[in-house]
């Protein structure tokens, strides 16, 4: 405060709360303010948070399996897009996208088949793990959601673009097996190398509506392992799809 020339009066104007709560937090060194109230608090004296407040740094620290998550979002959409683009441009050796229709991809990333094709060329295995279109799983799902973009057009998308890329060497795509089907449509598993995007599908919601978490694996036997291994089963189970 001396440094920034700033009273305690001036430094609660500039932090947003009262004169009294100024004193508080310079009598009692354990008391962690709100986060708003301290960014404000060090943008006002030209300071970084973890010279005033290191406790609150060290709380934000993840430690063991904590630390393969990455991020959290209730709605798959509400990922930003630049968090895909970043996965998808920044794999080197392992691609699978184990989305019951992954359609999304062709629609929502621009130039994604062209991407796919400098991957495999690169030597990066990809795959796709698609939901059977003329499946009982399938129809199931499409009664449930009742949209009319349905569950087997997103995965005839799928199949026309991944088509138009020809047979490449490294890109292989196969159906789960009708005995997975249900585990399939119900949890997508998305992997970028030590990266995963995963949904857990909710009731009734279509795939952008239900919530999405991004984990970095972090060793073995955490929530990154857990949800390859899943993947994995799946995909040792597949039928080919083209």
């Amino acid at each position: 405060m001396d440094a920034a020339g700033l009273s305690p009066r001036r430094l609660a104007v500039e932090a947003g709360v009262t004169a009294k709560t100024i004193e508080r937090w310079l009598a009692d060194a354990e008391l962690v303010p709100h986060a708003r109230n301290r960014e404000d608090a060090c943008r006002a004296l030209g300071v970084d948070e973890e010279m005033l407040w290191p406790r609150a740094i060290t709380a934000r620290v993840k430690t063991g399996y904590d630390r393969e998550l990455v991020h959290s979002y209730p709605y798959r959409s509400a990922c930003p897009s630049q968090v895909w683009n970043d996965l998808v441009a920044g794999v080197g050796e392992n691609l699978y996208l184990c989305g019951y229709t992954n359609y999304f991809f062709f629609t929502q990333l621009p130039t994604f088949s062209d991407t796919l094709l400098r991957k495999v060329e690169a030597g990066c295995k990809v795959r796709f793990l698609l939901g059977d279109p003329d499946g009982e799983v399938t129809r199931q799902r499409e009664r449930i959601e009742d949209v009319a973009l349905t569950v087997s057009t997103r995965i005839r998308i799928t199949l026309e673009n991944l088509s138009r890329l020809g047979s490449p060497e490294g890109l292989e795509v196969r159906y789960s097996a009708p005995e997975d089907a249900v585990n399939h449509v119900s949890l997508s598993v998305f992997r970028f190398d030590d990266d995963a995007l995963v949904t857990p599908h909710l009731a009734r919601l279509v795939g952008h509506d239900s919530p999405l978490l991004h984990l970095r694996r972090h060793g073995d036997g955490g929530m990154f392992g857990r949800f390859a291994e899943h993947a994995e089963e799946l995909w040792a189970n597949g039928v080919p799809a083209m």
